[in-house]
């Protein structure tokens, strides 16, 4: 049977859409069948991010009103085999689809595919109700900053009272000569804070904003790749590896690096 999982955050610029995609990847590279689900009725980032808008035939609108199959409206990854995404609607209010409609395609697609990742409307409006209701595991996605906590906190007590099988934390755009210097927040005091185990840690990498956005695969050899296998690992196999986003950091070429980062 397929995981279902809803990506969420609890406020928007935290990278959960594009972590959604590459995480589909880093499962994709792993021989896993999966299948991104974009609930963000009205505003499809997802199929931008991906670069499929302009293979959109039919939407997850269509498929909940019957106007087509699922079959019908997943669109194939460009660049990651076994990797297919259910567009959002383009124009739509959202107000005649609710959770159980979101449920209905997910049981749909849970028979050909391995995992089903739901990205999730930033927020706690009814859109993330919405989602949430669907899913049987939550990620949270947050940044090391104190305003992205306390939301993340809001939203994980929100999650609570859903009785999801498991909820995790991973925290994105970490920058590692800030959290050597004190400046920055390490992962394992945000995972202390929101008493959530860390899934993982994504650093703060150009090549991920960059290349995502430009529909292609992170360079293998980029910091992102390395920590987005790592993510999808842990969350395929269970293991609780955590990226070290401080380790080019370290060291005397470390301490010079950090040094000129202040300066630029």
């Amino acid at each position: 049977m397929a995981r279902s999982i809803v990506i969420t955050s609890g406020k928007g610029g935290v990278g959960k859409t594009t972590l959604t995609a590459n995480l589909g990847r880093g499962l994709a590279a792993l021989g896993q069948r999966v299948v991104l689900l974009d609930t963000d009725l009205g505003l499809n980032n997802l199929d931008v991010l991906m670069d499929v808008e302009n293979k959109v035939v039919y939407d997850i609108v269509d498929v909940i009103e019957n106007r087509c199959r699922v079959k019908q409206a997943l669109i194939e990854d460009t660049v990651a085999h076994g990797l297919f995404v259910l567009p959002s609607a383009h124009s739509y209010d959202g107000s005649a689809v609710n959770g159980q409609n979101i449920k209905a395609v997910i049981n749909i697609l849970a028979q050909s595919f391995d995992y089903i990742l739901v990205d999730c409307p930033a927020g706690i409006e009814v859109g993330f109700h919405r989602a949430v209701q669907a899913c049987g595991e939550a990620i949270v996605v947050t940044t090391p900053h104190i305003s992205a906590i306390r939301d993340a906190d809001k939203v994980i007590g929100l999650l609570k009272s859903y009785m999801m099988k498991s909820i995790s934390v991973v925290i994105n755009r970490a920058r590692g000569d800030l959290i050597l210097n004190s400046e920055m927040v390490d992962y394992r005091d945000v995972s202390k804070i929101l008493k959530i185990p860390p899934l993982g840690v994504i650093p703060e990498d150009d090549a991920i904003n960059l290349l995502s956005n430009l529909g292609l695969m992170i360079n293998p050899d980029s910091e992102g790749w390395e920590a987005m296998d790592v993510l999808a690992r842990n969350l395929h196999y269970g293991t609780t590896v955590m990226y070290d986003v401080t380790k080019k950091y370290k060291g005397f070429w470390g301490g010079l690096k950090r040094n000129l980062r202040k300066i630029i």
